[in-house]
């Protein structure tokens, strides 16, 4: 009987061993480098700009006056009068009915200088101000009457300590610009712009502008050089603008407009901005557009980080979220001739009409675009009607710029009992356009189960551009989404898909780009920023490892043994593409579990023995982990080398990480 008992434990304990083993065998990856499958379009990844959360103005636009030729529906607003003691005067908003586009300006009146009297600028949430810097100070003016000789002007802290100052003398009595250079002595977020009037009787004012001297490329009218650095450390590979909703408008009357947006900065067509209204819980009623930041700056900013522009033109029909005005068909043609001119602007030569404006502008050389995108998601007959009007004209004297066509929002829409998303492919599959832009702001659970989204769409018609997605970890819009590790890791896994299927998808970014810590209306965003200072999100970093990881050409790769994350999907994620310059094959893995995955590596058809290859690590123990303005690498790439034996390896993923491997090949 202990004979027979032995036996019978010896057996157990061999089949408990077996079903370990089993249980735990090493997951295998195995890389196919002798196949080189379909070229990754150099546009796989790349950013979008849309003015929220004072991405624009207040943000990129690097100008520090907030309504600085009193466009707003208050002409004061942003504004404060400053009277001292002993000191009389008014302000009066006035017009100029012979300048159309910037038609306000303010007249000052004042009776007696006493203390000082003159006008105050509260910035956008404040004007940050650095030690140190310099800035520049314009305005326009004009003496009406009276004495007044100069105007002395004061950058101030919150203490009311003077942090720069300086002096505009001899002002003549025509309209005309005055500079002056301002030097700072102390750094303040908040500080204020005060102008004080030397002097009695009337003068007025416009334009009045304050922009630091080290914008990007040390440019008037330029951009937030840390903004800028941020984006071109990405190196995208294109530039979508200006968005987004705001090409739409609330309704027509406040569709963007391109032409309003080139030209003298002095001379472009403010419009409101249709987030200072969009949401209850984030009103920002001091949120305009003053274009500063107009086409030409985009197209400059394309061209300065090296990434295709892609402008999205309106195309005749306004939010269908707000109030669905649509342009009739018969009134269409301004519309589409916009688009016309919008190409002849950035493609033309200096001898055609528009391409002469860029010329005048300071771009001789035409931007050299390939591709617009016609309406932002928009859905419907009525959006099919109007695209075939655009697509027709523009194929027939551009027949090579490339189109871009919406599939709608990401809300499932159902007028008619029909998934509108479904009606547009019905039709796109028949139209043909270029390219079909997707968008999803979903959980992070969506995106870590839906990886495989792409695998079985149909091909042979247009080209995918995920043009629009982000993780939300509360919900849609909801004040309360957070950049969390835990949505960039899942938003990471759903990349190896979208790279996995680079014969079809051409294209993805991530929105918003921008939100300023004080300003915003929709979170999360990729890149946040207050007045002095900026940071990369953990999915900023997400993009730029998978944008500067890309490679030339996909590879496949298949998998065995990879234990399961649920029963949706797995716990590691894996995506492979062979950079063909640099003789690398690039390996991308999502490893979504809260311990470490050591891995069997087999690159098949390759030869890698006793190269140094390159692991970067991006992880975080913790999913709810954020970076911040106070900790703005707590989430933050990790680069170190590893010696590589053979082209068959072990690697250990960390737990909760995203890793590439950049290993050196024959």
């Amino acid at each position: 009987m202990k004979i027979i008992r032995i036996r019978k434990s010896l057996v157990i304990l061999i089949s408990l061993l077996t079903l370990t083993t089993l249980v735990y065998s090493a997951p295998q990856i195995t890389v196919d480098v002798s196949k080189p499958g379909v070229q990754i379009s150099p546009t796989m990844y790349g950013i979008f700009f849309e003015d929220i959360n004072f991405g624009a103005d207040g943000g990129l636009y690097a100008e520090l006056v907030k309504n600085r030729s009193f466009e707003f529906d208050r002409p004061m607003r942003g504004w404060q009068e400053l009277h001292l003691a002993g000191s009389s005067g008014r302000i009066f908003v006035l017009r100029d009915e012979n300048r159309p586009r910037n038609p306000r300006f303010l007249r000052i009146r004042i009776e007696k200088t006493g203390d000082g009297f003159g006008l105050s600028n509260e910035g956008f949430r404040g004007i940050g101000i650095r030690d140190g810097a310099s800035y520049r100070f314009h305005i326009d003016a004009g003496n009406v009457s009276g004495n007044i000789s100069g105007l002395r002007i004061k950058l101030v802290g919150q203490d009311n300590r003077i942090l720069a100052a300086g002096q505009i003398k001899n002002l003549g009595n025509d309209w005309q610009t005055y500079e002056c250079e301002l030097a700072a002595n102390g750094t303040d977020p908040k500080a204020k712009l005060n102008i004080w009037i030397e002097g009695t009787g009337q003068l007025d004012i416009d334009m009045v502008s304050l922009f630091p001297k080290d914008t990007w490329k040390g440019r008037e009218n330029g951009l937030r050089a840390d903004l800028v650095q941020l984006l071109a450390d990405m190196k995208p590979g294109f530039l979508r603008f200006p968005g987004g909703c705001i090409v739409e408008g609330f309704d027509l009357s406040q569709r963007y407009q391109w032409k309003n947006t080139i030209g003298d900065p002095g001379e472009r067509v403010w419009n409101i901005n249709r987030w200072n209204f969009e949401f209850k819980h984030r009103p920002t009623p001091d949120y305009y557009q003053s274009y500063g930041l107009g086409y030409y700056e985009f197209f400059l900013l394309a061209e300065d980080i090296s990434a295709e522009p892609m402008p999205i033109i309106t195309c005749g029909m306004a939010c269908q979220f707000n109030t669905a005005e649509l342009v009739p068909m018969d009134q269409l043609a301004p519309y589409v001739q916009d688009a016309l001119d919008l190409i002849e602007f950035a493609n033309g030569t200096a001898d055609t009409k528009w391409g002469k404006i860029r010329a005048d502008m300071g771009h001789p050389a035409p931007f050299n675009m390939k591709m617009i995108g016609i309406g932002n998601e928009q859905w419907g007959p009525q959006y099919i009607d109007r695209y075939k009007e655009f697509a027709k004209a523009i194929k027939a004297k551009y027949p090579d710029m490339k189109l871009i066509a919406a599939t709608g929002s990401d809300a499932t829409i159902f007028p008619n009992g029909q998934n509108e998303v479904d009606y547009l492919w019905s039709q796109w599959r028949i139209l043909k356009p270029e390219i079909v832009d997707e968008h999803f702001y979903r959980s992070p659970k969506w995106f870590l189960e839906n990886n495989n989204w792409y695998d079985n769409y149909e091909r042979g018609a247009s080209k995918v551009f995920v043009g629009e997605y982000a993780s939300q970890s509360v919900g849609v819009a909801s004040p309360d989404n957070s950049n969390s590790w835990k949505c960039a890791l899942y938003e990471a896994a759903f990349m190896t898909g979208l790279e996995r299927n680079a014969d079809l998808v051409t294209m993805s970014c991530y929105a918003p780009l921008f939100g300023h810590e004080e300003a915003w209306q929709w979170r999360p965003n990729l890149i946040w920023f207050d007045n002095l200072s900026s940071y990369g999100s953990a999915n900023y970093y997400v993009q730029k490892l998978f944008s500067l990881n890309a490679g030339t050409r996909l590879l496949a790769v298949n998998t065995k043994d990879i234990p399961n994350f649920n029963d949706k999907t797995k716990a590691l994620h894996i995506s492979s593409t062979l950079d063909e310059t640099a003789g690398e094959v690039i390996i991308k893995a999502v490893n979504v579990n809260e311990t470490a995955i050591k891995s069997d590596i087999n690159l098949k058809g390759s030869s890698a023995s006793g190269k140094t290859a390159t692991a970067i690590v991006l992880s975080s123990p913790s999913l709810d982990a954020e970076n911040s303005l106070a900790e703005p690498t707590k989430i933050f790439p990790v680069e170190q080398s590893i010696q590589i034996k053979g082209s068959a390896f072990s690697y250990e993923f960390p737990a909760h990480s995203l890793t590439i491997l950049r290993v050196p090949v024959k």
